[in-house]
């Protein structure tokens, strides 16, 4: 770990990034150049005083963890990424096709939204990140772990998954779920992952396996338009995407009608955020 080496780049890229690059409010007065060493430790999920303790060169070594959250907090490039790895003394993560590290282009686009729910995910349905707006809306999609990050594998074996879709719509959001894994199977970011999450499928979901029989393949994302909010209810969206080059992740904006229904219930949520909804407030 080279501990001066670290210190220093991460002080550099710290000061050059602005708390509007990074989806922060600046405020009037600042005597820091770019983000304060508070700001980047809650960007990463950290302590302020250890990441005060890196800069100072006084911490121990970082885990792979803390040095992927730091990559998000300073938005780095797979190159800066690598760099920091290595003067942690740990193993950049392989350049695959796919990859955990969040495209900085857009990352940036879902800094600057704030008023529609955003989201980050890859071509298995893994979501890599989300604004608040999103989480309110659909829940925290970015704690799952293992094969159940895939909104694949969580529809037909988590009941929990279809919660927020409403039920008559269940069937055609599961043929779709099943056609646009067949096309990551054969022409993802990821296909031998793909692979796995296709055989787990096959072993425990007979509605999967029905639904696979069909042969049905497709990348769109227009099979569910309706999400039902546990205190709010249905809101209409539509969804649209920015994809990566590789087309290996997408940044999903939800939108709603101006004067509708859904409109005014998204702009409460935006209010109200996570909170517990109460009768006074729905009416």
């Amino acid at each position: 770990m080279d501990k001066k080496g670290l210190a220093e780049f991460l002080r550099r890229r710290r000061q050059t990034l602005s708390p509007r690059d990074v989806g922060l409010v600046e405020g009037q007065r600042r005597r820091t150049q770019g983000l304060r060493r508070e700001e980047v430790a809650q960007l990463a999920g950290m302590s302020t005083d250890y990441y005060a303790r890196l800069e100072q060169q006084r911490a121990p070594q970082p885990s792979v963890q803390i040095a992927t959250a730091l990559t998000r907090a300073l938005r780095l490039t797979l190159d800066e990424r690598d760099h920091l790895f290595a003067l942690i003394g740990h193993n950049a993560p392989m350049r695959f096709q796919r990859s955990e590290h969040v495209s900085p282009a857009l990352l940036r686009v879902l800094d600057r939204l704030d008023d529609a729910p955003a989201l980050v995910q890859t071509d298995l349905v893994e979501t890599l990140a989300m604004n608040p707006l999103a989480v309110a809306l659909l829940g925290d999609k970015t704690r799952h772990t293992g094969l159940a990050r895939s909104a694949y594998y969580r529809w037909f074996l988590d009941p929990a998954e279809r919660l927020r879709y409403p039920e008559e719509a269940h069937e055609r959001h599961g043929r779709a779920q099943a056609a646009r894994l067949r096309a990551a199977v054969t022409a993802g970011s990821d296909t031998l992952r793909a692979a796995r999450i296709l055989a787990e499928l096959q072993e425990h979901s007979p509605e999967f396996v029905r639904m696979w029989e069909r042969q049905e393949v497709a990348q769109s994302y227009e099979d569910c338009k309706t999400i039902v909010h546990p205190e709010l209810g249905r809101i209409e969206v539509d969804a649209e995407m920015l994809f990566t080059e590789n087309r290996g992740q997408a940044l999903i904006v939800l939108t709603t009608q101006p004067g509708s229904e859904s409109h005014s219930k998204l702009e409460l949520l935006s209010v109200i955020g996570q909170q517990q909804l109460t009768p006074e407030i729905l009416d």
